[in-house]
């Protein structure tokens, strides 16, 4: 039951707003019935309502939608539309308007009892953060995001201003920046909190495949449909999807997901059943989207979707400040993982770890600490600790550059890929993991480097 909560029923067939009501009152403090738009009106105006239930059509000069735009005049209340008639343009009004759901008749009591919880809920949350008072740095939670950097502190502040609302963010970087923690930093701070976050790496499907993990697919539709399926924006309906590496998406793929942006409606690959979602977008790309736009390798239209508001994190080397904080963050995770003995850092291999480059950023720092910890048997990671390929930089000969900061970027980065692929027998997989880089990413760069 969410204490305290305030729910009005609307609607003009008597029986009906009394048996809901009655229902509700099992998952809510008070449910109130009405029977006229007119009352549900006054109600909304001079009582604090957290949860309103209405019947799209009601008998009268007043029906749902006007009720849902008064109640969303109080921006704490929240509304569920009920309809007999769930046309695409009905839903997407609904939608559009603000509702925070909608359900068919006849109804089920049971996801009625869900979606009301479900929204009072989220009205509670927000009651009790306005009367908390606390500034807005203090309430946003970034779950393993750290950084005290100038750079992440003014990411932090476009975030917490952009969390709250439903505009489309784009949050562009290297691989292994955070940027899928980034996103659900958004998703948890957000008015979906409540709903799902689904990710989906673009760059791991072909174009087929794509189109049906998004948009689901019908029985028998193709090779393998061997039952209906879902896609993720069904899934993630009332929720956010995190569109990961969007610039791998091909062409064909992207006109169809810009459709399904702009007009909220799917289509499962070999269907022609047409469902309404409202789904929150979070890309995110290591490619420079614009040098893609200019090469006709990305469309423009879609490009300027889903960069409502746009982030850039920078690379590890570029935010050195926030290696100490980072790496006993992940020490602590590790040791907490594996049960180890392990209680710091030593200030050698902090000092290491200041002047690497880092070209797997964040995912590397964390995976060559786990590593750490499990190999080292001292109650300090010292330097005999450190994976050959930080290891290495150290340890040049005389004449070679003195530090790694001194030597070219892709030269180190070519020179811990060929230690890793030597250390792992060639094993392109576990390379990659420990590396702290996707495998697509690793096949790029043996190319890149003729490896």
């Amino acid at each position: 039951m969410i204490k305290d909560a305030v729910v009005l029923v609307v609607d003009d067939e008597r029986d009906h707003a009394d048996g809901m009501a009655e229902a509700l009152r099992k998952c809510c403090d008070k449910a109130i019935p009405v029977y006229t738009g007119r009352d549900a009106l006054e109600i909304i105006r001079s009582q604090d309502i957290d949860v309103v239930v209405t019947d799209l059509k009601l008998g009268g000069d007043i029906d749902g939608l006007d009720i849902l735009q008064e109640a969303k005049k109080t921006s704490q209340t929240e509304v569920i539309l009920i309809t007999a008639y769930a046309t695409i343009e009905t839903c997407k009004d609904a939608i559009r308007h603000g509702a925070y759901d909608y359900l068919v008749k006849p109804i089920n009591i049971d996801q009625l009892r869900s979606l009301v919880e479900q929204a009072a809920s989220l009205v509670v949350r927000r009651k009790h953060a306005d009367k908390q008072g606390r500034a807005a740095n203090e309430d946003f939670r970034f779950e393993g995001v750290l950084g005290n950097s100038p750079q992440m502190t003014g990411i932090f502040e476009v975030l917490r201003r952009v969390a709250p609302t439903n505009i489309a963010v784009l949050i562009q970087g290297e691989s292994g920046t955070g940027k899928e923690l980034l996103a659900r930093a958004i998703h948890d701070n957000s008015n979906r909190w409540n709903r799902r976050f689904v990710p989906i790496n673009c760059a791991g499907f072909t174009e087929t495949l794509l189109e049906s993990e998004l948009f689901g697919h019908v029985k028998g539709s193709f090779t393998g449909a061997a039952i209906d399926r879902k896609g993720l924006f069904e899934i993630a309906d009332k929720g956010t999807l995190f569109l990961d590496e969007i610039g791998d998406m091909p062409l064909n793929m992207q006109a169809k997901l810009l459709r399904v942006i702009e007009d909220g409606v799917i289509v499962p690959v070999g269907g022609n059943k047409p469902i309404v979602v409202d789904v929150r977008i979070i890309s995110a790309t290591n490619h420079d989207l614009t040098g893609l736009v200019e090469e006709k390798k990305f469309r423009q239209d879609l490009y300027f979707r889903i960069k409502g508001v746009s982030v850039s994190v920078p690379p590890l080397r570029q935010r050195r400040e926030d290696i100490p904080l980072l790496a006993n963050f992940f020490l602590k995770e590790a040791v907490g993982e594996t049960a180890s003995k392990v209680t710091g850092i030593s200030d050698a291999v902090m000092n290491i770890f200041a002047n690497y480059e880092w070209p797997g950023n964040i995912r590397q720092l964390r995976n060559a600490i786990r590593t750490m910890v499990v190999m080292s048997d001292r109650d300090k990671l010292d330097v005999q600790d450190l994976p050959p390929e930080i290891n290495r930089i150290r340890q040049l000969p005389a004449g070679q550059s003195k530090s790694s900061s001194d030597m070219p970027l892709n030269e180190i980065e070519k020179q811990a890929i060929i230690d890793m692929l030597a250390k792992t027998g060639n094993n392109r997989q576990i390379a990659a993991k420990l590396l702290g880089i996707g495998e697509r990413t690793l096949y790029r760069k043996i190319k890149e480097y003729n490896l």
